[in-house]
């Protein structure tokens, strides 16, 4: 999967959150000042060229779809970023969050909990 532009990933964003948009509802998504209808238009057929998205046609207008989900397209960046700066090892990447000083204890405990959620999971899965 190719990856995305961090304007192509803020268009993302609202078109995931939007679900369907014509291109002055993802113009409205952004705060003032709102870049150029013309740049947004841009970015959009970069994304259907890219396969990200696609569109229904209404008469000259165009409303945008994602074809891409987000939690497939975070999943594929996360292990990007594992295979990136952790040689591919799930267990480093987690151990870089312990060694994180800017972490505080009910964030470490939150994250126990999810790890312990996952670890009983599997083991009803596996039973």
């Amino acid at each position: 999967m190719n990856k995305l532009t961090k304007p192509e990933e803020q268009i993302m964003h609202y078109i995931w959150k939007l679900k369907k948009a014509f291109l002055k509802d993802i113009v409205e998504q952004y705060p003032d000042p709102k870049p150029a209808y013309t740049t947004i238009s841009t970015v959009v057929r970069v994304l259907v060229k890219k396969k990200f998205i696609d569109y229904n046609t209404f008469g000259k207008t165009r409303e945008y779809y994602p074809i891409v989900s987000k939690k497939k397209y975070f999943s594929e960046y996360m292990n990007d970023i594992i295979f990136s700066f952790f040689n591919g090892s799930s267990g480093k990447f987690a151990s870089y969050f312990t060694k994180n000083e800017e972490l505080n204890l009910s964030e470490l405990e939150e994250m126990k909990e999810l790890i312990e959620e996952k670890i009983e999971h599997l083991k009803k899965k596996d039973e």
